[in-house]
């Protein structure tokens, strides 16, 4: 099942999509998320912080996926 987050901005950074999509509670939390779990932005494993993510964009976390969308 893909799960659709919808951004007003034009792009949004992957440490800030944690959060806004309720997987983590804050900045630290993403950075540890991150290290600790494999992620997969449109199928290559990420652990920026900071990579941006634009309309179109998928994001994969533990077998769930999501998608970015303009809102």
């Amino acid at each position: 099942m893909k799960i659709t987050v919808n951004i007003k901005t034009d792009y949004i950074k992957l440490g800030q999509f944690l959060k806004y999509a309720n997987i983590v509670t804050d900045g630290a939390a993403a950075k540890h998320f991150l290290s600790d779990n494999i992620i997969k932005v449109d199928g290559v494993r990420e652990s920026r912080r900071g990579r941006k993510l634009y309309p179109g964009t998928e994001i994969e976390i533990a077998g769930s996926v999501y998608a970015i969308g303009k809102a």
